[in-house]
């Protein structure tokens, strides 16, 4: 498989081919700068927007909001990648349609937050290999 290139303002990240993009689904959340997919098991946004909270306040808002909607957390801690600080959450929710994972990576630079969230009901870990080496690829310029 080869990669591709996503490139929005001052952020890349490297992607395999058997990623499509997607239109970002900006009526939902207007944040929201890039959607890629992979088969119909999953699905990965990235919203960005400018914010004044730190990665310590953001991890336990994080938290809280996957818990309070019925949502398990699985794995939670702060981890360095693509040469930043970052958050590395995992957390699995249950809805009467669907149960998925939640991986979800968070980077605070600048003033403005990087949120990559992978929504996934493939629990193979070659999906989260993809996911990881996307991660491990993003730059800020």
């Amino acid at each position: 498989m080869e990669t591709r290139l996503f490139q929005s303002g001052n952020l890349s990240f490297e992607y395999l081919d058997s990623w499509e993009v997607e239109k970002a689904n900006t009526s939902n959340n207007p944040d929201c700068i890039a959607t890629l997919s992979k088969g119909e098991n999953n699905l990965l946004n990235l919203v960005t927007f400018p914010t004044h909270t730190n990665l310590e306040e953001y991890k336990e808002f994080m938290e809280k909001c996957i818990v309070d909607d019925g949502g398990v957390i699985l794995n939670s801690d702060f981890t360095s990648i693509a040469s930043m600080d970052a958050i590395k959450l995992h957390g699995n929710i249950k809805t009467p349609e669907i149960t998925f994972d939640i991986h979800t990576y968070v980077f605070i630079e600048n003033g403005n937050i990087y949120i990559f969230e992978l929504r996934t009901v493939d629990y193979s870990s070659g999906v989260i290999k993809e996911y990881d080496d996307l991660i491990s690829s993003f730059k800020l310029e």
